[in-house]
Order: C-alpha cells, then structure tokens, then sequence
C-alpha cells in the first residue's frame, strides 16, 4: 500500500470500532494509544543504541571484551539514565505496549490502562497530566479496545529509519484531520485545515528564531514550521532552529499539543498549563521572531472588561463583545523587532466599523505594522462557513532582515479566493501545492527575500496589488484585498470591473431620477383628486 493507502486503512478500521461513542470522545484514546505505540518503539530502538555505544571504540562506554560489553549493554538497558541522557521516555515493563496488548482480553483491561498510563506519567516528569487516562470511562463495547490496539500495532517506529518517523507523525495528523471532519463545528477548538497552515507557513518562512502561537490547538504550526526549516535547511546550506513556544485554553487539546511534539521529535514550551491567553498570559516577557495563530473568530466573552488598561492595547482598546482586535495587539506585543506574524481571522476584521474596530485598523496602518493580506476561498474550514481571511504583520518593513525590498509605507493585498481547486470532501476544499506556491512566490517577490524565485514583483489584476498608505486612506482603512486588485477581465466579461461599476452606477442614477419624477406626478395627480399625500 502507498502511505495514503495505509493511513486510510487504519482509520477506516479504528473508526469502525467506535460504535456509539462521538468523535470528539474518541479521539484521546486513539491518539493516547498512538503516542504510546510511539514511546514503546522509541523505548525499544534505545536498547540498540545503547548497544552500538559499548561496541565503539570511539564511545565513552566501549567496552572491548565482548561477554562483558553484552552484560553491560543489558544492564545499561535497564538503567534509567541511558534514556534521560538522549531524552528518551522511561517506559516501565507494564506499561509498554506490547505488554499491555498481551493482556487484551482481560475484563479488567481498561483500567490496566489507565494504570499503565499513570506509571509512564510517573517516571516522566514532562508527561505529568499529559496522557490519556479514562479508559475505563471509554462506552466501548467489551472487546473493543484490544482491537484498537490490534490496529494501533501496526504502526512502527524505528529511529534508525527515517522514514519510520515520518510515516508515525503522519498518521498522527492524519487521524486528527479526520477527527476534525468528524467533529465538524467543534473542530476549531484543536485543529487548522492543513491548507491553511501550510499557506501560513510557506508566507511566514519561519527558519530559524524563536515561534510563538498564542492559541495553539493541538500544534499543527509548530510541526508544519519545523518541515518547512528542514526542507531549506539543505538548500540554503546553513543551519536553523527554532524555540517553540505557545499557550492553549483547553486542558485536554493541549495534551494533544505535547503529544504531536513528542510524536515529531520537538520540544517546546507551552507554558506551565493550560489558560487563557488574555487573563493569564504565560509568555509575558516572550519577544518572537514568528507568530502564527487561528484564534478563535468573533469571541464575545472573552474578558475584555476586565483588560480595558492592559499594555497590549497599543493601537486601542478592543470591543467587549469581539476579541478580533485583541487577538492582533496581542501578537503584535509578542513580536521582536524583526519579528513577523500570520494570523487566521474572519473578514469582518478587514472592513469592520463597530466598537471602534475601524479606528484600531487604522492606527495599525498608519503605524505601518500591517505588511500583507490574503482574502481566502469559501469551505477551507470543516468546522466553520465564516469567511476567512489571513493578516500578516510586521515589525519592520525596511530593506535588511526580512527582505532586500523596502516595503515602508505599503501593504500587499492578496486575493486568494479562487486559487483553491483542491477538493477534500463534498464540502471542503484546498490550495494545490502549485497554488500554494504561486501565493507564497508572490509575497517573497514582492518582499525581496532569501525565498524569492528571482522574478521581480508586478501586479496582477484580480489577484495582487501592492497598495500606498494613501491608496489605502482612500479606502477609508479597510483592507480586504478586493478593493485593490480589481476584477480580471474574462472571455465571459470583456468589460472591466471599474468601468462596468461606473456604468452600472449611473443606470442606477439614472432610475432613481425617473423614479423621483414619477413619484411627483403620482403625488400630483393623487392631489389633484383631492387625496392629501
């Protein structure tokens, strides 16, 4: 089977299983027994490795008589410390997967694994209050649970091969995809379609420096940032790496969060709990090079009337009744001075007037923090209709760092609606890679960056135009990209979008003229036959 085959399958078996029991139930246990077929792997691939290191010569731990060495290499083997030194989770005896499957039938199986679970958070101090442990709570029919482990087992991971790895952070994210299709509405709280994320990534470019997400769901930007500083990393021929760090509301999707990490190999500090990055912002002092976020849209309570005196609200004080505004100066007071940001919000945000929204728009583009928006295709999202659009905002906009193109003073309007001709379901589409591509080419052509394909930036009508700050003025600070790109003349429509709305304008003129006239002369003729109007 290809891997897509194969990920298919195992999710089409593991869903089969899940009877009456909701998505959004389900999906810790599996991807509580994902991560735990992958610290059992790891656990069991340390031995050979402990193994290798008494066989070298050039190790600290050669040993050169070959009967000691293999008596020290399983004594090592079970010494603790021979794991914590390569950061290796300690995996006791029962709790190991395999041990644990063995024990499928019993009736007393569920709660041997939250047992088992309990043990592991025991002995790892960084997986305290991480992993699943409500087995016994799970409504699955007897029976179940050792056939889900049945499919899990089939997952193996092997640090030695390369691929392993891949193919197990895949199937990860695969099952959290498709839990979010599942879900539907609720999918918001712990998952961005990976179109979305992708398209964030490849704008941002984040490759070395510190990465913040303020609302990070189950870590779906930190995973696609690290794939993307690996793919450069050969091509730009230097180094990079990144410091992750991030904050979630819900206790139960960041155990996702730090699950994803682990599974992916990558650390990252996502502050001592869960909470709320408004009233207990855990990163205070944190300065990052890229931000990248999809909070959540148009939030009411967000506890905006206890903020109204809170140093973020560089650009004005956000609505009660919205946290749009709120989202945006939180990021922007978490930026460095060279620092970026790419946040998914919905296009009330780019046109809003209410609450004083309008006013913080403006004052954020006079003080030239906003670099580039992107209006977005409609059914992108399994979990919401809202139309959504991508802010990109920027500490410093002058040639150097970020990019060889001095772009002070302008803003990059993008509009992407009808570059998605991926189709995922029924009602869900995607960007293309070549689409994806094409967006991205455009943002670092224009900004001259180290990821530019060497064309020079030109607009494009009906898809991209490089906007003044008086263009925008003129606009009266909105920013959605279709005011500025204009409309594509097609076979179809051989009249230009400005001309045709200076023309549609003056019939509209023009009736509403004859339709005054004729107003008068009903009312003189209603007069005429003595009816007051």
């Amino acid at each position: 089977m290809t891997h897509d085959d194969f990920k298919q399958t195992l999710w089409d078996a593991a869903d089969k299983l899940r009877g009456s029991v909701s998505a959004a139930q389900y999906k810790y246990p599996v991807l509580g027994l994902v991560f735990l077929k992958y610290v059992s792997d790891l656990f069991d691939a340390q031995t050979a490795v402990i193994a290798h290191r008494v066989a070298d010569p050039a190790s600290e731990y050669y040993i050169d008589d070959p009967a000691t060495r293999q008596r020290a290499a399983a004594d090592f083997a079970r010494d603790k410390t021979f794991y914590d030194q390569d950061n290796v989770f300690w995996v006791p005896t029962g709790a190991h997967f395999r041990n644990l499957l063995a024990q499928a039938a019993a009736t007393d199986f569920a709660q041997r694994m939250d047992k088992a679970m309990g043990e592991i958070e025991a002995e790892n101090s960084q997986l305290k209050g991480v992993l699943y442990r409500e087995f016994s709570r799970l409504e699955l029919e007897p029976g179940k649970l050792g056939e889900l482990m049945q499919i899990v087992a089939t997952v193996r991971f092997d640090p030695a091969d390369h691929g392993s790895r891949d193919v197990f952070g895949q199937v990860y994210e695969y099952f959290l995809g498709k839990f979010a299709l599942k879900e539907g509405a609720r999918a918001g709280e712990f998952y961005t379609p990976k179109s979305v994320v992708n398209l964030l990534v490849e704008i941002l470019a984040p490759f070395k420096g510190t990465i913040y997400d303020p609302a990070c769901g189950s870590g779906g930007m930190f995973v696609q940032s690290a794939r993307f500083k690996d793919a450069h990393q050969k091509a730009l021929r230097k180094k990079g790496d990144l410091a992750i760090h991030g904050q979630e509301l819900m206790a139960a999707t960041r155990r996702l969060c730090l699950m994803n990490l682990a599974v992916h190999g990558l650390d990252g500090d996502l502050g001592a709990s869960y909470g709320d990055t408004f009233a207990n912002d855990q990163h205070k002092t944190l300065r990052a090079d890229y931000v990248l976020a999809n909070p959540p849209f148009n939030i009411s309570a967000w506890g905006g009337d206890k903020l109204a005196d809170d140093p973020r609200w560089v650009y004005g004080i956000p609505p009660k009744g919205n946290a749009n505004f709120a989202w945006l100066q939180h990021m922007l007071a978490r930026l460095s001075a060279r620092g970026r940001a790419g946040i998914v919000l919905a296009n009330g945000s780019m046109s809003s007037q209410q609450s004083g929204e309008g006013d913080i728009r403006r004052e954020m583009v006079q003080a030239d923090v906003v670099e580039c928006m992107v209006a977005l295709p409609g059914q992108l999202f399994s979990n919401t209709q809202i139309p959504a659009c991508l802010w990109f905002l920027s500490k410093d906009k002058s040639a150097g760092t970020n990019g060889k193109l001095d772009r002070r003073g302008e803003i990059l309007f993008i509009d992407a609606r009808k570059s998605a001709n991926g189709r995922i379901s029924r009602t869900q589409i995607e960007f293309t890679d070549t689409a994806l591509s094409g967006i991205a080419q455009t943002y670092h052509n224009w900004r001259g960056s180290e990821f530019s394909d060497g064309h020079k930036y030109r607009d494009s009508l009906g898809f991209c135009y490089s906007a003044s700050r008086w263009d925008v003025e003129k606009h009266g600070f909105v920013l959605t990209p279709g005011r500025y790109v204009g409309a594509k003349v097609t076979d179809d429509d051989e009249e230009a979008f400005n001309d045709k709305m200076e023309r549609l304008t003056g019939q509209l003129a023009e009736q509403m003229a004859k339709g005054a006239a004729l107003d008068t002369v009903i009312r003189e003729k209603l007069g005429a036959l003595g009816y007051g109007v």
